[in-house]
């Protein structure tokens, strides 16, 4: 019974929404909106051979952005802040094709 017990106890901890990233319509090559289908309190972009990450603004509930003064060199990694949750880092997830109304996978589950 003890095992069953600690077997069940892991599968409803690890249950939970996946973090998914959908391309808004307003995003060019230069310009990035991520809709994010859980709430987080920080985004931001890594491009690819980049050092730095670049943070996105909150533009409306779930939605970020940022604008490029040159285009976005893919793929992009996303590093974002969960609402209780921590950071959590997602390399390469967005490819440097990326076109509005794909929806990328995170494979990070939160509560």
């Amino acid at each position: 019974m003890l095992v069953a017990a600690v077997a069940a106890l892991l599968v409803i901890g690890s249950s939970g929404t996946e973090v998914t990233f959908k391309i808004g319509k307003s995003s060019t090559t230069s310009t990035l909106e991520l809709i994010t289908n859980v709430a987080i309190s920080e985004v931001e972009i890594k491009e690819k051979g980049g050092s730095d990450w670049r943070g996105l603004k909150e533009s409306s509930a779930n939605t970020w952005k940022i604008k490029s003064d040159a285009p976005l060199k893919g793929p992009l990694s996303v590093r974002f802040l969960v609402k209780n949750g921590g950071y959590r880092v997602v390399d390469n997830v967005i490819p440097e094709t990326f076109k509005a109304g794909s929806v990328y996978k995170s494979g990070i589950q939160v509560q």
